[in-house]
């Protein structure tokens, strides 16, 4: 459908709806007023990664196309833990290990909303506020009953953990209820409307959608993303060595430009669209781009997803670095330098005789033990196994071989 509001419309063309209830209506209240709508995060670990950053980029265009978001930490749900696309319970955390979760990744949030006591502006809230203050019998009494257990079998999140035969415990089975009931709160407390999420939160938000209308007798909406995999079928926001982590003290700012230059080529314009504020023609002009010049949109989409969340003078900073190390290699750098004939990486060169030739390891035994720890580099992606250096592996004409933050090279193709 062709959208009328500027909030949905901006998310249509940068790819960002995958599902919504009774979209047409939400476009109409869209128009009409101020709409309130939020997000929740879990606060499973010290910083979100990258596969949460597409539901704070759908809070930033919220706000600005006119409307209030709210950013929900789950202090209360993490209690519990989200059963969806698990096969088994998350381990339960202290109220001391949650609180410095939530501690470590409010910051995050500052960098893409505006936060304040005006109309528009952002709010923060935790979940664990009300969550923790219920009485069991009595939320059973008043809102267990607006739940059946057969509709609750029949969402993804439930249906498919039975199917695999994987137990899922009673603890777990209420987590629907309560994000239903976060719903519910934040409409009594802020007026809110719309819940939005990943696509494999949509059973969750129906409950809540339908237990506002049930218990506040308003309608209420949501919206959903795509799920977040790249042209290959890998799972954003996970690299080889683990996740890509929006703290900049797990993961710098420059791997983190690294991450998007390494981007698969048929991923480049879609990344552009969610995770850039580039105009959208600007987004359509880099993603026409072909063969080489693919490299430039490449960059781009680097430093400019940096920009955003580590800031312009890190993005810069680190476009630069990745500039010097592959562009002018040795000779800004001071990095040995090898070899390896174009047949044999055509073919698959050996990856720990390249570090041994390199003089970055003694031994393959020494190599394979870096590999365990995360610390063998191959284009500062670490690598979790042994696999060939091949020329998929060139980036801006070299090969750069590290271990850990302090010792590296560069493969050239001759």
């Amino acid at each position: 459908m062709t959208f009328r509001s500027d909030f949905l419309r901006t998310l249509d063309e940068r790819g960002l709806i995958h599902q919504g209830t009774n979209l047409e209506g939400l476009d109409e209240r869209l128009r009409s007023g101020v709409v309130t709508g939020y997000i929740g995060f879990d606060a499973t670990a010290r910083s979100l990664h990258a596969g949460s950053l597409i539901q704070i980029v759908l809070l930033h265009w919220l706000q600005e196309t006119g409307h209030r978001p709210i950013a929900l930490m789950g202090g209360g749900t993490t209690k519990v833990g989200d059963p969806t696309g698990k096969d088994q319970q998350r381990a339960l955390l202290t109220d001391a290990d949650i609180a410095a979760n939530i501690e470590g990744i409010k910051g995050v949030f500052a960098k893409f909303l505006r936060f304040g006591s005006g109309p528009r502006d952002a709010v923060m809230v935790n979940n664990d506020d009300w969550l923790s203050r219920l009485g069991y019998v009595e939320f059973l009494r008043d809102y267990g009953t607006e739940f059946t257990i057969n509709r609750m079998l029949s969402f993804d999140s439930v249906r498919l953990r039975l199917d695999r035969e994987s137990p899922m415990t009673f603890l777990e089975f209420n987590y629907m209820l309560m994000q239903a009931y976060d719903f519910h709160e934040l409409y009594r407390r802020y007026g809110c409307i719309l819940q939005m999420g990943g696509s494999d939160q949509w059973g969750n938000i129906v409950n809540g959608v339908e237990l506002c209308r049930r218990k506040d007798g308003v309608e209420a909406f949501g919206v959903t993303t795509p799920l977040l995999t790249t042209a290959s079928g890998r799972k954003m926001g996970k690299t080889e060595g683990g996740a890509v982590w929006l703290n900049a003290d797990m993961f710098s700012p420059y791997d983190y430009w690294q991450y998007w230059r390494n981007t698969e080529d048929a991923d480049v314009g879609v990344m552009l669209a969610r995770f850039t504020k580039l105009p959208m023609a600007e987004v359509r002009r880099l993603a026409a781009l072909r063969g080489a010049e693919i490299n430039d949109a490449k960059k781009v989409l680097a430093t400019e997803a940096t920009a955003w969340l580590h800031g312009r003078a890190a993005a810069d900073d680190a476009a630069e670095t990745a500039r010097r190390t592959f562009e002018e290699g040795a000779a800004a750098e001071g990095l040995p330098t090898l070899t390896i004939a174009e047949s044999e990486l055509a073919a698959g060169a050996p990856l720990l005789d390249a570090f041994l030739e390199a003089g970055l390891i003694e031994s393959k035994g020494e190599g394979r033990r870096h590999i365990k720890a995360g610390a063998l580099k191959v284009n500062d992606i670490p690598l979790s196994e042994e696999k060939p250096l091949t020329r998929a592996d060139i980036r801006a004409g070299a090969i750069k071989l590290s271990i850990g933050k302090k010792k590296h090279a560069l493969v050239r193709a001759g």
